[in-house]
């Protein structure tokens, strides 16, 4: 068993072994979310290299002063990773080779990034992956995110939200627990009435109307507030 945190903290210094070693650690833990997504039609194999994606973000993205298990902020990065290569799959179809360099592109994209320490030209990741220009491009067009699951529905009459809880509708509720630990997270850094706003709203189904009473203030400053809320909220989780 490594040292999680010291090896986390050699490969935040640049150290690939330690990166490595990280992911070859967690594969069990990749392996157990791909299991949650095996009735899906798709190979588990290729599950994989999208949750290993998840989970090298993760690596890359974890505060060590954040008061949190690695695993526990590994899982909802890569559980996410692969619902969004589900999601975006289904909206745009295209052939299975495409996929497949789409997804050696992504993982090429994240090593170089990694290494280089800023995004990697279209040529890069063409040389790295051995294909041409043109195929690298469509394939990294074909698999572009659609709109983030935490976007505000905003309407001002508390019938708003973010699309995360339309998604959340759709599953199970130990899939929507990784969906929010993170988030959970996320929270702490909000002031007081900031927190109270939120967990109000997305924890306990409270309307903006019903919230603004306990607050003492009115319907369209609750509102206001949750939307800007929830901008910084994406910045910071999409970091």
């Amino acid at each position: 068993m490594i040292d999680t945190m010291e090896y986390i903290k050699r490969a935040h210094g640049g150290d690939k072994m330690a990166r490595d070693m990280l992911v070859t650690e967690n594969m069990g833990l990749i392996w157990s979310i791909v299991r949650r997504f095996s009735n899906r039609g798709y190979d588990p194999e290729d599950l994989f290299q999208i949750g290993s994606i998840g989970l090298m973000k993760a690596i890359d993205k974890f505060d060590l002063e954040m008061d949190v298990k690695f695993s526990t902020y590994a899982v909802p990065m890569i559980t996410g990773e692969i619902r969004r290569f589900l999601r975006d799959d289904g909206m745009i179809k295209v052939s299975r080779p495409l996929k497949e360099l789409a997804m050696k592109a992504g993982m090429a994209r994240e090593r170089l990034e990694y290494a280089m320490g800023r995004e990697p030209t279209i040529d890069e990741i063409a040389n790295e992956v051995g294909a041409s220009r043109e195929e690298v491009a469509a394939s990294l067009e074909a698999g572009a995110e659609v709109e983030s699951i935490y976007r505000p529905l905003g309407n001002d009459d508390g019938s708003g939200g973010c699309l995360m809880d339309k998604l959340l509708g759709n599953h199970l509720e130990d899939e929507a627990l990784l969906n929010r630990m993170v988030l959970k997270e996320v929270l702490k850094e909000l002031n007081p009435q900031e927190q109270r706003i939120i967990f109000a709203r997305y924890f306990e189904n409270k309307t903006q109307t019903v919230i603004a009473s306990h607050l003492g203030i009115s319907q369209v400053q609750v509102s206001r507030m949750e939307k800007k809320i929830l901008l910084e909220l994406r910045k910071k989780l999409n970091a």
